[in-house]
Order: structure tokens, then C-alpha cells, then sequence
């Protein structure tokens, strides 16, 4: 699609990679963006448009799309991290994931996607990750919601196609936000160029963007033996 006749959705775009698309998006010229956040009052993007928004409530997603009935382009980047691991996690912690980074899309995916094809289409980008392929301890949970994440990417660009919207999936690894403040500098990339590798790909009608070498690095891995992905497992004997 043509980012500047976009009116686009950015979700979690109060901060980090979101607030990157958002800035994004308006310096390539796009009609208008929508910056969404659970507090909109948080959202300091000059140009952009406050839009209130939980991801994990149904009427919250509903009641966005409806004062941002001019989407064209949704952008669903929101997404948490708690560590949780299976075993031994918290269960509530574990929920949470999965209503944040897989239910909580798919759910912004069904509402706002009459709402694009009204609008004559459009597309759809959704921040997955390298850990979508590859899934380690004290990631459980988030690999499971982004697995499932997806999952859900493959199956609605199916769905959606005919109707004229475009699904793209971003992978990356680690970014410099402060969702991995942890994490050294030098094992993470800059959020702004992811930000602009899924432009781009949205912009070419890509289905998939995988940003950095780490990601590229798994995907290229998964037609390998699984212990080249997971040397830590007991060898085979």
C-alpha cells in the first residue's frame, strides 16, 4: 500500500518501537496516525492523534475502532514480557502474555478489519519475533503468545487477502527499548530502523520482514536438526 495515503493504527505507540512507527508513518507522509495507548495522555508525538486503546479489552479495541473509523492500516505492536517460564511460573503471568501479544491482536485483526475493507483495504503488519521460531527458559511464555501470534499472521493474510488487505510479519530479537533494559547494547538494534525495514516491507506488500541478523540466523536454522537450535539438551544416545 502507499504509506502517505495511510491512516494507519499504531498500538503501544506511546513508547519504544511503537512510538518509531508512529513518528515513522508521519514523517513518510501518511494522511493521519493514529498513536494508541492504554493512556493516550501519554503519547507525545507531535502530529499524531491520541487514541485510547487496551489491547486486552474488547470494548476498549471496540470503541477505538469506531473514533478511528478512517483506518486503512492497523499496526499491531503492543506486546508484553514477563519471563514467566512453564513449570514453575505464574500462571496469571503466563494468561497475560497470551492475552497481550496473541489474543489482544487478534482481537484488534477481527474488529478493525471490516473497518479497513470499508475503507477500500488496506494492510496489516504484526510485530512477532525471533523467538516466534526458536523458544528457550524464562521465554516460555512469551514464545508461546508469539508462536501463536504467528500462527494467527499465516492463517488471517489467507483470510484477508480476497478483501484486499495485506498481512505483513515482522521478526526481530532484541531491540533497544526498555523492555530489555537488561540486555547489553551490543546484542540489541535500533528500534528506528526496525521501525523502518516494516515500513518498507508494508509499503512493498512483503509477507514477512525478519530485521536483524539474529532473526535471520533462526529462520535460516529450522530445517536443521533441533539441537543445532538447542545445545543445551542432553546429547542423543
Amino acid at each position: 500500500m502507499d504509506i502517505r495515503n495511510a491512516v494507519a493504527v499504531v498500538t503501544g505507540a506511546n513508547r519504544g518501537l511503537g512510538r518509531h512507527f508512529a513518528a515513522q508513518l508521519l514523517e513518510r507522509g501518511a494522511a493521519k496516525v493514529y498513536a494508541a495507548a492504554r493512556n493516550p495522555s501519554s503519547v507525545d508525538l507531535p502530529g499524531a492523534v491520541p487514541l485510547e486503546l487496551d489491547i486486552t479489552d474488547p470494548d476498549s479495541v471496540a470503541r477505538a475502532a469506531r473514533t478511528a473509523a478512517d483506518t486503512t492500516l492497523l499496526i499491531n505492536n503492543a506486546g508484553i514480557l514477563t519471563h514467566a517460564d512453564f513449570i514453575d511460573g505464574d500462571m496469571y503471568d503466563i494468561r497475560r502474555e497470551m492475552e497481550t501479544n496473541f489474543f489482544g491482536p487478534l482481537n484488534a485483526t477481527r474488529v478493525f478489519a471490516p473497518v479497513i475493507i470499508g475503507n477500500g483495504g488496506g494492510a496489516m503488519l504484526n510485530v512477532l519475533s525471533i523467538l516466534s521460531w526458536v523458544h528457550y527458559p524464562s521465554y516460555g511464555a512469551y514464545s508461546a503468545s508469539k508462536a501463536a501470534a504467528l500462527a494467527m499472521t499465516n492463517v488471517t493474510r489467507q483470510e484477508l487477502a480476497p478483501s484486499g488487505i495485506d498481512v505483513t510479519a515482522l521478526h526481530v530479537g532484541y531491540m533497544d527499548t526498555d523492555m530489555v533494559d537488561y540486555v547489553p547494547a551490543s546484542d540489541k538494534v535500533d528500534p528506528a530502523g526496525v521501525a523502518s525495514l516494516g515500513l518498507d516491507g508494508i509499503q512493498n506488500r512483503a509477507l514477512e520482514v525478519v530485521a536483524d541478523e539474529k532473526s535471520r540466523t533462526a529462520r535460516s536454522a529450522l530445517s536443521g536438526d533441533l539441537a543445532n537450535l538447542y545445545p543445551g539438551l542432553p546429547a542423543v544416545r
